[in-house]
């Protein structure tokens, strides 16, 4: 993801940390200086970082959860929001999927249980008032359960939702429990955003809507899924668009495109081989950096996956998820090029099969 840094790797799961928070962490240290001096800074920074580093561990038991299963996971990327531990794949088989999402939030209980432990019930529930003058893991403890019931919310994109999807699918299969699932995910939310829009909580709106879109994406996702493995990347990807040799010139490509509603042009070498994929952001930014006169192949991407036509769209889809490019070049037997997958062709796909999709 852009715009990170990374903070080093922890059981080769790299740790990286979006700019967004560090934002996140000087706007909380600036609000708690105004309201409390340098004290009240340090203390509502620490905290933060208290909170997040427990995130971490939540993650780490989904991480350390899914590979048991045989799934990897890239990195966790910290946000202001929280974190996401982005997995190479999530286990299928639902008890696997049941294990790995409750392993998050038990994480959160056994810190919070450990502090508890330590501290004692009634000094916790003694420190958590006004006056104490050490309140950093009472709030701690508070705070990680606090975590454990959000995140068990029976909606995607909570642990909760994932857990509810899991049993409904030893029942039904996962493409009807995902759809089952995003349908309650759906009324938690409407009942969530009228109780904020009625009690004048933004921030509950603000939770319903991303529930929603939540449960939204990840319904398509798994629609995505299901569709794939029934197909290959030639019953998905584009044909019949216009392509460019290595050795066009950046304004012949702006002409191509000027005339045409095309927004990627496949680039291809003297044997027809996909080498590359020109976007129309950056001919723009060649164009404007650079000046017509220079070729094609100084501003296209050259990490473009490139996958045989006949291989089966689950390989396409998993490309272009963990490439981040804009598309999959698919090539015929010979390695020439016959078609471009993009997520727009396979939602195509899916629009048209979605009716005969099922478990």
């Amino acid at each position: 993801m852009g715009w990170s840094l990374s903070l080093g790797s922890i059981a080769g799961t790299r740790i990286r940390i979006h700019i967004t928070f560090l934002m996140f962490l000087a706007w909380i240290g600036a609000a708690s200086w105004q309201t409390g001096g340098q004290q009240a800074a340090i203390d509502g920074v620490l905290f933060i970082i208290a909170i997040f580093a427990c995130v971490v561990a939540h993650e780490f038991g989904h991480i350390f959860a899914a590979r048991r299963y045989g799934a990897r996971t890239r990195d966790v990327i910290l946000l202001p929001i929280g974190g996401i531990a982005r997995m190479e794949q999530i286990p299928e088989k639902p008890a696997q999927e049941l294990v790995v999402a409750l392993a998050g939030p038990l994480v959160n209980v056994v810190i919070a249980g450990a502090i508890i432990a330590v501290l004692g019930p009634d000094a916790v529930a003694a420190s958590l008032n006004d006056n104490a003058p050490s309140r950093l893991l009472p709030e701690l403890a508070a705070a990680n359960m606090f975590l454990a019931v959000f995140n068990l919310l029976p909606a995607f994109p909570m642990d909760g939702g994932r857990a509810l999807r899991a049993l409904l699918a030893l029942k039904m299969g996962r493409v009807r429990a995902t759809d089952l699932a995003t349908r309650i995910g759906h009324v938690l939310a409407l009942g969530m955003g009228l109780w904020g829009l009625t009690q004048g909580k933004p921030i509950l709106m603000l939770i319903a809507a991303f529930i929603w879109f939540g449960a939204n994406a990840e319904n398509r996702q798994t629609q995505l899924h299901a569709a794939s493995s029934r197909a290959c990347i030639a019953d998905a990807m584009l044909t019949g668009l216009a392509t460019l040799g290595t050795g066009a010139l950046l304004s012949e490509a702006a002409a191509l495109m000027v005339h045409s509603t095309q927004g990627d042009v496949p680039i291809l070498d003297e044997h027809d081989r996909p080498v590359g994929l020109l976007t129309r952001g950056g001919l723009a930014h060649g164009l404007h950096d650079m000046g017509g006169d220079m070729p094609v192949t100084s501003v296209m991407l050259r990490d473009v996956p490139v996958l045989p036509a006949a291989e089966g769209l689950e390989a396409g889809l998993s490309a272009l998820e963990h490439s981040g490019a804009p598309g999959v070049l698919a090539s015929d037997a010979y390695g020439r090029f016959a078609g471009l997958l993009t997520l727009e062709s396979l939602g195509r796909l899916l629009l048209f099969k979605r009716g005969a999709v099922s478990d």
